[in-house]
């Protein structure tokens, strides 16, 4: 089974970096994480093929929702064990790491990516539950890893914050389990019985028990209100960790707000689940605009991106057109890849300039030479400039709003994007442009960052390509995503 071994091996890679010697470790991570993507395209490959769902156990469920988020987090796994070998590096060089750390990072590395993969593969939703606040508790320790007064505070908000949210979740699974057994099934909280069963549920219930889901993941995948440890988190994590934060930790809550959600539009019509989604996904991008704007600190910048893409995200889940969905779940790949490429680039700056001020941060380009290319392409990028990923599937979510005559909608997408672009082309370019600081001499780019970079780059261009030779069976696609 895939799975198995797509599970396996981070938890192998966990144990194995407390007894390996780091210098090795961080290339047989690399091959690790290498042979996971590999699975988890295969995996993907076939579920997409498959006529139906594969349960093992009644414990774990594959379908194509849950192996795309696999592939996923698959992905941004990878280059971020990539970048890994240089960063640390770098950071024992600096003395702000020593042997036994390094050896704790990658093993809190491998047991973080662990908890993310076993989320999708979850049919229980308790244990669905469990896994992602799994997620909160290893990546909280990776958060707080430098144990600075900034990075500690950080991390006890992200807890707090998030286990506040998860306890709604809790109650929202419950209530769901309730409706479940008041249909006249027997008491169970595997998703495949209750999507089966979501036409004979108490509406009612179900609408109470979604706003709950809503509240609680929501907090874990960044939609504003609910998004305030986001920024505090992102901005002093290490650098690869801030990758998985931003790229496929917020996605692993918005995968199980789709689990949910499924249920309640078999249950109670799409216009409930659709209604609350947009709503949120604007509150989300409107918000994150204003931050944007009057941003200084570089990555916290980055996490408020993060915020306008998950709302970009949601509106399009929202929208409910197939256009839109396929948009929203192509903006999901896309985010993933362009905001871990744009944190290796922070991640380099900050340890370049050991300053997080963007008014400190002048001539990126003549200090790190590739490091500066990269992020100028990969500003143009997480805009959605074309011909990049982003703009893909940003269009498809606003031709989708335009074709439903969803002109209001449309109309805010385009121009809170239109603040967000101008406001990172003004900060990007103070940065990467203008005279070094004194005593600042130009530096390379570790060979492992580099790879890691350039994986990642070819993504963010190759996106549009495969998407001409798929658009005919995209509509097929989004049916056997979606199970609708």
């Amino acid at each position: 089974m895939l799975i198995v071994l797509i599970l396996a091996i981070p938890a192998l890679l966990a144990a194995g970096a407390l007894v390996i010697n780091k210098k090795v470790f961080g290339i047989i991570n690399s091959l690790g994480y290498l042979a996971v993507l590999t699975a988890s395209a295969v995996l993907l490959k076939e579920t997409l093929l498959a006529d139906s769902a594969c349960t093992y156990f009644g414990f774990i469920y594959l379908d194509a929702l849950s192996a795309f988020f696999i592939f996923v987090i698959s992905i941004v796994s990878f280059a971020a064990a990539l970048y890994s070998i240089g960063y640390i590096k770098k950071d024992m060089e600096k003395g702000l790491m020593t042997k036994k750390k390094a050896r704790i990072y990658y093993a809190l590395f491998n047991l973080f990516c662990f908890s993310m993969f076993f989320v999708p593969a979850m049919n229980n939703l308790g244990m669905l539950w469990v896994a992602i606040e799994m997620t909160t508790l290893i990546s909280a320790f990776l958060v707080g890893f430098y144990n600075t007064k900034e990075s500690v505070e950080a991390a006890w908000k992200y807890i707090i914050i998030c286990s506040v949210g998860i306890i709604f979740a809790l109650l929202g699974t419950i209530l769901f389990s309730y409706a479940y057994s008041l249909s006249g099934g027997v008491k169970s909280l595997n998703w495949s019985l209750l999507a089966a069963s979501a036409g004979k549920m108490d509406k009612n219930i179900l609408k109470v028990a979604f706003i709950f889901i809503l509240v609680g993941y929501g907090t874990k995948a960044g939609l504003a209100p609910m998004h305030t440890w986001l920024p505090d988190a992102h901005s002093q994590a290490v650098a690869p960790i801030s990758a998985l934060l931003s790229g496929v930790l917020l996605k692993t809550a918005l995968y199980a707000i789709l689990r949910f959600g499924i249920i309640v539009i078999k249950g109670v019509g799409f216009s409930y689940f659709g209604n609350l989604m947009i709503l949120l996904g604007l509150i989300s991008l409107g918000l994150s605009a204003c931050f944007i704007l009057v941003q200084k600190d570089l990555k916290r910048l980055l996490a408020y991106s993060s915020i306008e893409h998950v709302g970009i995200i949601s509106v399009g889940l929202g929208l409910g057109a197939p256009l839109a969905m396929a948009g929203a779940l192509l903006h999901v790949l896309n985010h993933a890849v362009v905001k871990s490429f744009m944190f290796f680039g922070a991640g380099d700056i900050v340890s370049a300039y050991q300053k997080h001020n963007m008014n400190a941060i002048r001539g990126v380009i003549k200090a790190l030479p590739f490091t500066g290319i990269m992020l100028l392409l990969g500003v143009f990028a997480l805009t959605g400039f074309p011909p990049f990923s982003i703009f893909i599937s940003e269009i498809l979510i606003i031709i989708a709003a335009f074709t439903n005559g969803s002109y209001l909608i449309a109309g805010l997408l385009l121009f809170f994007l239109a603040i967000i672009f101008g406001a990172f082309i003004y900060h990007f370019g103070e940065m990467l442009f203008g005279n070094l600081p004194k005593g600042m001499k130009a530096a390379g780019t570790p060979l492992s960052a580099k790879l890691a970079f350039l994986f990642l780059f070819f993504q963010m261009c190759a996106v549009g390509f495969v998407l001409v030779f798929i658009k005919k069976d995209l509509l097929w696609i989004v049916q056997k995503l979606f199970q609708l």
